[in-house]
């Protein structure tokens, strides 16, 4: 079986972690993650391990945010340490990129571990953390979705197609 890291095609495949590629990262007690700072001249890095998921995800939050703010201008995150990322930990993260957006920052993935990987290649979120993506900039739109107006109540991206109910009167034979 193909694993995650050995795809094709993922922009981050290139900077898996040995350590993570071979399943022997450091690890946390299950549902724990840290988040540790580094800066260097013009460089702010994030180092993230463990387990992403919504309470770690809550725990570390202060902490990236308090990283991006003491980032001049972008600031780099370390996930090849992370062995498990959900939904609620890809919020965590899109927060993140989101409030840089807001100040005219870049918040750029410059390492990542098959798990975060797959999460960001299932979802289409991979663009929005690349390094040579514009900072400054929303997408207009994710993946192949079209960007068309939704209807309302209607996710975005998503063409909601009405159909015409044909009725078929099966008759038993006599």
């Amino acid at each position: 079986m193909q694993q995650p890291s050995d795809q094709v095609g993922s922009p981050f495949a290139a900077y898996l972690s040995c350590s993570e590629r071979d399943g022997a990262a450091g690890s946390l007690p299950p549902g724990q993650a840290t988040a540790s700072f580094a800066s260097s001249g013009n460089r702010n890095r994030v180092t993230v391990r463990g387990e992403l998921d919504l309470v770690s995800g809550d725990r570390i939050r202060a902490r990236l945010v308090d990283a991006l703010t003491a980032s001049p201008h972008r600031l780099e995150l370390d996930l090849s340490g992370v062995s498990f990322c959900d939904c609620a930990g890809l919020n965590v993260l899109l927060e993140l990129r989101h409030r840089a957006v807001r100040q005219g920052k870049a918040v750029t993935i410059e390492a990542v571990s098959p798990a975060v990987d797959r999460l960001l290649d299932l979802t289409g979120a991979q663009a929005l953390f690349s390094p040579g993506r514009s900072w400054c900039t929303e997408p207009t739109s994710f993946g192949a979705a079209s960007p068309s107006s939704p209807k309302p109540g209607a996710s975005p991206g998503v063409k909601i197609q009405r159909s015409r109910h044909v009725s078929v009167r099966v008759s038993e034979p006599a």
